[in-house]
């Protein structure tokens, strides 16, 4: 059976419960070796990698997104439905509500952001959360009942430090709603590969200076564990309204093999 759509679980998103009959792989990339478990949901093949590793030991800045995504395009992979948890900048988007983003801002440093090390591709990024995987997210969250807003802008940061009150007054003058540290490079990273990919952001906590207080990982881990449950929902219920089939411009990738070492 062909695996034609993943997820990747972010903060708190450890376990591929939700599949049955399991089965972990290691995946040989050009650019390292990628775990993943791979295991069925109502008779479609899904996978599942574990952005953090199982035990969230791998810090966001760390992250093989290269490998991960790579990896994944191996297995014939054509979505990716991922999770992020974020905090809002945006005080309409409230913490426990879900967001499914349409827009980032990069503000990560060090990272590799392409798999093109040879030639130039200059990639078209206008949609890069792919609009259908966005609207079928819409239809699962309003079919459940959970509250979500259908778009917004991901402001990526570098981490793993968390963001100070002056960058996000920068963040909110610039347009973001939300906060994070993993979405870039993986959306980029996925268009190259010619995969559709759908950011699920679960929002935790209000960013720095608009939260009362510090903020803490903790905080973070402890919302995202009050919600897990309707963010299995959603994410299963978009798993069973995908059509494993279906064709969409993101697959039109310009990469071409021969620039990947």
């Amino acid at each position: 059976m062909s695996v034609r759509i993943a997820i990747i679980g972010g903060t708190g998103v450890y376990d591929p419960a939700i599949l049955e009959d399991v089965r972990e792989e290691r995946l040989s990339t050009p650019f390292g070796s990628a775990r993943v478990k791979i295991g069925t949901y109502k008779g479609k093949a899904v996978a599942f990698m574990a952005r953090h590793g199982e035990d969230h030991s791998v810090p966001p800045h760390l992250v093989n997104y290269r490998a991960n995504i790579w990896g994944l395009r191996l297995l014939g992979v054509k979505s990716i439905l991922a999770t992020a948890a974020v905090g809002s900048l945006n005080v309409q988007m409230k913490p426990r509500q879900f967001v499914f983003v349409d827009q980032f801002l990069d503000f990560t440093k060090s990272r590799p952001q392409t798999f093109v090390e040879k030639g130039v591709v200059h990639l078209d990024m206008t949609d890069p959360y792919c609009p259908e995987l966005r609207r079928v997210l819409a239809s699962a969250a309003e079919e459940l009942g959970l509250e979500h807003h259908t778009r917004g802008t991901y402001v990526c940061t570098e981490g793993p430090r968390f963001e100070t009150p002056a960058e996000i007054r920068m963040f909110r003058h610039l347009g973001g709603d939300l906060v994070g540290m993993t979405s870039v490079p993986e959306v980029v990273l996925a268009r190259e590969a010619g995969i559709c990919y759908a950011t699920v952001a679960m929002v935790t906590n209000y960013a720095a200076g608009i939260a009362q207080g510090r903020l803490s990982h903790q905080e973070v881990v402890d919302v995202m564990a009050e919600n897990a449950a309707n963010l299995r929902r959603l994410l299963m219920r978009a798993v069973e309204m995908l059509d494993v089939e279906r064709t969409c411009l993101c697959h039109a990738t310009p990469l071409d093999p021969s620039a990947v070492p």
